[in-house]
């Protein structure tokens, strides 16, 4: 094989090698975001009630209404417009802050997830237009394994200091203390801590599955198109 087609078919595996945890992990984490979730935790036994008042319709309420702020195309005063029967608004300022953070942050993983599965979409066509389907099942089961091993990762950190990862997340992906709230902030009666320890760990769950079925699934078909 030549030398420059050799070196192609490196680039072609190390680009899917990356955007196969990518995909599963963004994949996992957009499957979160779906009213679904808040069903399943707010109907738990062990869920803590709000000590502040909110019934469990009340959080269903409101939290599916900034769940589907987050994933939609509405500006923040979607949010800031929302108001309890009193007529104090729902969120703060620095509430509503946070939220359009994480709303960017959301709506940029979107458009990566979409992209990358594109990618993925036009490379196996292009391998198996053009004889590299070993290759490309090899490298997607090499992202398997590597996504094995970040998955392993994030549910060790779970079980062992679940509040250091959660504090580490929110430095990686946002500024100072702009994350921090009271106990009594709307934020926090709506999503508490046991709702985002359970989301990371379906997060790792469903990444686990993806990653065992591209691992084994991957190195199979590689071998049968060699």
């Amino acid at each position: 094989m030549k030398e420059p087609m050799k070196k192609n078919i490196r680039i072609f595996s190390i680009l899917i090698t990356i955007a196969v945890p990518l995909l599963l992990l963004m994949a996992s984490i957009r499957m979160l975001l779906n009213p679904f979730y808040l069903d399943y935790e707010y109907n738990l036994n062990s869920f803590p009630p709000d000590e502040f008042g909110f019934s469990q319709a009340d959080r269903l309420h409101w939290g599916k209404l900034s769940l589907q702020y987050l994933t939609n195309n509405a500006g923040p005063e979607f949010l800031a417009d929302l108001q309890f029967e009193d007529g104090q608004p729902i969120y703060n300022e620095r509430e509503l802050s946070h939220m359009l953070d994480v709303k960017n942050l959301v709506q940029l993983m979107i458009k990566i997830l979409i992209f990358v599965a594109a990618f993925l979409g036009i490379s196996w066509i292009l391998a198996w237009r053009i004889g590299w389907q070993s290759q490309f099942w090899k490298a997607v089961s090499l992202g398997g394994w590597i996504t094995l091993g970040l998955i392993g990762l994030v549910l060790l950190g779970v079980v062992l200091d679940f509040d250091a990862l959660f504090v580490g997340f929110h430095h990686l992906f946002f500024t100072g203390e702009t994350w921090l709230f009271y106990v009594d902030d709307t934020l926090i009666r709506l999503f508490p801590e046991k709702l985002w320890s359970d989301a990371f760990t379906f997060m790792g769950v469903f990444t686990l599955v993806g990653a065992v079925v591209c691992t084994f699934l991957g190195a199979r078909l590689a071998q049968k198109h060699q």
